[in-house]
């Protein structure tokens, strides 16, 4: 009797007139023309209501609930979205849970918070809630909403709730691919803190996300982190570290790259091609070459075959030391091993003949590029552009331009800058400054490097004031002037004799933020020196030693050709040993 009254209080309308099994029939067969005429008196939410109540199936649940929104075009609030969420997570359809979310972050949009007060008020089984906000979180980040999920993180500790790894490792490498190291570090350290399970992935990603900020040393301390932990850390998260110090460069660097690929043998943990050919890479950009050759040996002792990359790299590095020879020995043993070239090898060797200005010969090259059906990229026509301009054959380079856009290959900011360097080589500064309006408008943006190439040119043809003018449109443009930016100009008012310009562009320098270098004092020391104001340049020497700066060959040669042989001891004890032996 009881049950009866407490179904009947439960029941509305359509209940009434219609029994469950028939109304679960009518779902699942999606017979929805018979529904709609009841759902005139019951709002869909109320029936949402009912449904849940009366205990049907959560997935026609689910299913009335998308088929309403779409036919009706509701917007369902929190509460209702809340109830057949819990309703779904407690009939343990996890895979409709997260799809369920997936759409829900997609097409609504409520504030975080919103979500938690929603979700907290519905009374769910607490377990239920922790999956339902998990999942939650990984809605977010698959959806490109990183505020929110990092808000969720943050949240579920506050509330108590315990996330799994399943959500927590998309979200540290979502805020890798955006560089926030700052929240890597700390979701990592919630995620040992909530004793949240940690697996060999969850490190891998820490420790990419931090060889990445270029925070080596932190990376280093997470291998500990995994060890303590009870996880190995493998090829994968070797070949992170060893990437980490490569990309950072200089032999300090180097050594370590290599270290870590020690540790690896030692560990029994074999490297692979990716190791090797990240090291030979690393030692090639270090011009290293002979490391790199040695690499490449020992490559081969551990059993593996050198591939397209290794060979690129290797060819690269011996064409970027001068040792041109070797390259083309190497491209024929490659060859030979039935590796087929492909348009990073041709650039290399383009790039090799280049330095060497050997111009006949990567002409050829770039025309066998064609003949082997690859197709050339903007890299292959800028390398051989450059080197036209700074041999002075403009005419050629701007042919080769011509050339690309008949490839179908767009010029770049990088394109341009070969140009209109060459250009300034030739004293053309008026036909560079129109490259640079031309580039402009063709919806490339010129660089820093753009610039203080053209504020070089003017400086060294007496026209200082004119690439004062250009610092000036670089402010315009959102462009940050560095250090050559400045020291270039004042180099170029000291040239001139206007020393007060000059100064005033230090003042103009140091407003920005940017103190002076060893360049900066270097000019300006040069430029005293220029107007005979020894005095005043001995001044600005004992100012530079006395903010640490070290003084560097440029500083010992205007020492001696400027004061010394002119008579003038610098007035400086401790200081500038070994001067007079310079002479």
């Amino acid at each position: 009797m009881v049950t009866d009254k407490l179904t009947r209080s439960i029941q509305g309308p359509i209940l009434q007139s219609l029994s469950i099994p028939t109304i679960s029939e009518l779902l699942s067969k999606q017979h929805w023309s018979e529904l709609k005429p009841h759902l005139r008196v019951t709002k869909p939410a109320t029936f949402i209501d009912q449904l849940l109540n009366a205990g049907v199936d959560s997935e026609l649940v689910l299913r009335f609930f998308k088929w309403s929104q779409k036919e009706y075009r509701l917007s369902y609030g929190l509460e209702p979205t809340s109830k057949v969420l819990h309703f779904l997570a407690n009939s343990k359809r996890y895979s409709k849970v997260r799809s369920f979310l997936d759409s829900f972050v997609k097409n609504e949009k409520h504030t975080v918070s919103s979500v938690f007060h929603s979700l907290l008020l519905d009374g769910g089984r607490p377990g239920a809630t922790a999956l339902i906000i998990d999942m939650l979180v990984l809605a977010y980040v698959k959806n490109l909403e990183l505020h929110c999920a990092y808000e969720a993180f943050t949240r579920a500790k506050d509330y108590g709730f315990k996330l799994s790894q399943t959500s927590c490792n998309p979200l540290l490498s979502a805020l890798v691919k955006e560089n926030k190291i700052g929240d890597v570090e700390y979701v990592y350290k919630e995620m040992i803190k909530r004793r949240i399970h940690t697996n060999l992935n969850t490190f891998n990603i820490f420790i990419n996300g931090l060889c990445r900020a270029g925070k080596l040393n932190k990376a280093e301390d997470a291998i500990e982190d995994m060890k303590a932990w009870g996880i190995s850390p493998k090829v994968v998260t070797y070949n992170t570290l060893v990437d980490g110090y490569c990309k950072r460069g200089s032999a300090g660097k180097m050594y370590k790259a290599e270290a870590f690929m020690k540790e690896m043998l030692a560990n029994k943990i074999c490297p692979n091609e990716v190791t090797f050919n990240t090291l030979i890479d690393g030692f090639c950009k270090d011009e290293n070459v002979a490391a790199a050759k040695k690499a490449f040996e020992e490559m081969q002792k551990q059993g593996l075959k050198p591939n397209i990359v290794t060979y690129n790299s290797l060819i690269n590095g011996l064409c970027n030391n001068g040792k041109l020879e070797e390259a083309i020995d190497l491209w024929d043993k490659m060859v030979g091993l039935g590796l087929k070239p492909n348009i990073v090898t041709y650039n290399a060797l383009i790039n090799g003949f280049c330095k060497k200005k050997m111009m006949k010969e990567a002409t050829k090259v770039l025309d066998d590029v064609s003949k082997q059906e690859l197709v050339p990229n903007v890299i292959t026509f800028n390398t051989m552009i450059d080197a036209y301009c700074k041999e002075g054959m403009m005419e050629e380079g701007f042919s080769l331009c011509s050339s690309m856009l008949e490839e179908g290959i767009l010029p770049n900011v990088s394109t341009y800058k070969c140009l209109i360097a060459g250009l300034c080589r030739k004293q053309d500064l008026q036909a560079a400054k129109e490259l640079l309006n031309e580039m402009e408008n063709k919806g490339l943006k010129g660089d820093v490097v753009t610039y203080n190439i053209l504020i070089d040119g003017l400086c060294k043809n007496d026209k200082s004031r004119n690439a004062e003018k250009l610092l000036n449109e670089m402010f315009n443009l959102g462009l940050k002037p560095n250090h050559v930016t400045y020291n270039t100009l004042m180099d170029g008012y000291c040239m001139e004799g206007k020393l007060k310009a000059a100064l005033n562009v230090r003042k103009r320098m140091e407003k920005e933020r940017k103190q002076p270098n060893v360049v900066t004092y270097n000019v300006l020391i040069k430029g005293y020196c220029k107007i005979n104001k020894l005095e005043a340049a001995n001044g600005l020497l004992n100012e530079m030693l006395e903010k640490g700066l070290n003084p560097n060959r440029t500083t010992y040669d205007i020492v001696r050709l400027e004061m010394l042989e002119k008579g003038f001891s610098p007035d400086i004890e401790g200081h500038l040993y070994n001067i007079s032996s310079m002479s």
